[in-house]
């Protein structure tokens, strides 16, 4: 019998620490800079050959703004849900007085919702990023659509005149929209003093 005894209150012991694991809540995730020890270099779209998609992304251009074009469907005045987006004066040097620069894409057809992410640097000495990004922008792609834009906001009167890094991520629905391992390449922009009447921006 008190063997029997001491059995149950061994079980009963191993069983209340087992609850008590399972109740434990897990620690929320963090987002991450980095996921390795020397960080990866990512691909560019700044330079796109025509016909030869980057990573999910068709084409991916910086501009000044964006037109939206919808297609008929098959029909006069009968149109599809999925708007096509065209930049308007594509480029990659904009002057420091601009509210917002585009980057308008056209991606692969996407069978589940998707987000599309930027994150915005300024470049320093030797290429440093400021270490907090300038702003974050993210856009819901839901399938089956294929275009969309990403907006960078200035954060002030105007733009520092340099250079900038955009960070590009693409994430299914429920993940961190800025994580390490979600990032799948990067855009460069130059802000450039507004030019005075009838001359040329001046760097």
């Amino acid at each position: 019998m008190q063997a029997l005894a001491s059995m149950l209150v061994g079980w009963s012991l191993v069983l209340c620490l087992w609850q008590g694991a399972e109740a434990r809540e897990t620690v929320a995730q963090k987002e991450q800079a980095t996921t390795e020890a020397d960080p990866t270099q990512s691909p560019s779209f700044d330079e796109q050959k025509k016909g030869i998609p980057q990573s999910l992304f068709t084409w991916i251009k910086m501009a000044k703004g964006y037109d939206v074009e919808w297609d008929t469907f098959g029909r006069k005045g009968w149109y599809t849900q999925d708007p096509r987006l065209k930049p308007v004066e594509p480029g990659s040097v904009f002057p420091a007085d601009i509210p917002a620069i585009y980057i308008v894409f056209e991606s692969a057809p996407l069978e589940d919702p998707t987000q599309f992410s930027a994150q915005w640097f300024q470049e320093g000495a030797q290429g440093l990023l400021s270490s907090v990004p300038l702003g974050k922008d993210t856009l819901e792609v839901p399938g089956h659509e294929r275009y969309g834009f990403l907006e960078l906001k200035r954060s002030g009167e105007a733009w520092a005149v340099g250079t900038y890094l955009v960070k590009l991520f693409i994430t299914p629905l429920g993940q961190q929209s800025f994580h390490a391992g979600n990032q799948v390449g990067t855009m460069r922009f130059t802000i450039v003093e507004v030019a005075p009447a009838g001359g040329s921006p001046r760097k």
